[in-house]
């Protein structure tokens, strides 16, 4: 099965600063993506060269498609979410629905009035009236009621309560994704994607220092409790990282031997969260 997203030596500089540097990636149909880093580290600029939005080097296919040559063909198969609500505000939400009917040919008018109906939105509310939570529930209805390969989404739930972030996830994957769409995510609510996500992606300063499948995760990496008599003992199997918990030690190790790990400590699969400060602070140093 061919690749979704497939980038190689992809890059993108901002006069010497290099904000994308030689990532090689692929994406496969169907997948779950989480793009992770910390701020300015390249997801946006990641985003944009996918979406067409920024020129770039190397060589990047999305849906089939160059992005830099053939993003009107590209924009038939990819929606996005920006972390930023763009809606016009004069509009009312009956007739942002109206307008989608009328310009996209993928734009299911029904689908996007079922989706909306359970909301508690008014159809005759302005686009300024509503909540920001409501904005994104507005906007998730649009773009799922279109029929994409792809679906990108930049800090979807940015300045939304817990209640709408959880109410939104639990909607992408009930109302959204299936085993042919496509999704990449890219947030720093890492704690609330990890058990959406099928791949997982950190990028720091431009690069990728993870690219993997979740599936792959525990074989990969592993967490492991450690006694603080124990402490030096463990640090000679090369830790990524350390942390104090609760009284004891918590080392992340990477392709390390479990039965040896065991022998150190309690061995758990390390939370997406923790992995990535690992990581992040692994590549600093």
């Amino acid at each position: 099965m061919n690749p979704l997203i497939s980038a190689k030596g992809l890059s993108k500089s901002y006069g010497k600063f290099k904000a994308l540097d030689a990532i090689d990636v692929e994406i496969a149909p169907g997948a779950i993506a989480g793009l992770i880093g910390p701020n300015g580290a390249g997801k946006t600029t990641a985003m944009k060269a996918m979406l067409g939005l920024c020129d770039f080097t190397g060589d990047l296919q999305v849906c089939g498609h160059d992005p830099r040559e053939q993003r009107h063909l590209l924009m038939q198969d990819v929606c996005f979410i920006a972390d930023v609500g763009i809606l016009p505000k004069w509009m009312q939400a009956r007739q942002a629905i109206e307008y989608l009917s009328g310009v996209h040919p993928r734009f299911d008018r029904n689908k996007a009035q079922q989706l909306l109906a359970k909301t508690s939105i008014n159809p005759h509310s302005r686009i300024k009236t509503l909540s920001k939570g409501m904005v994104t529930q507005l906007h998730l209805a649009l773009v799922m009621a279109i029929d994409v390969k792809l679906l990108i989404l930049d800090e979807p739930t940015l300045g939304l309560d817990i209640m709408y972030r959880k109410e939104f996830y639990d909607r992408l994957l009930s109302d959204y994704c299936d085993q042919e769409k496509t999704v990449l995510i890219s947030t720093h609510q890492v704690e609330e994607i990890e058990a959406l996500l099928t791949h997982l992606l950190f990028i720091r300063k431009g690069r990728l220092i993870l690219d993997s499948s979740m599936d792959a995760i525990p074989d990969t990496f592993h967490e492991v409790l450690v006694a603080p008599e124990a402490t030096t003992h463990a640090r000679l199997y090369n830790p990524l990282h350390e942390r104090k918990l609760l009284g004891r030690i918590a080392f992340i190790y990477h392709n390390q031997d479990p039965e040896v790990l065991r022998s150190l400590g309690e061995v758990h699969t390390p939370a997406i969260s923790d992995l990535f400060v690992a990581m992040m602070q692994g590549a600093q140093e």
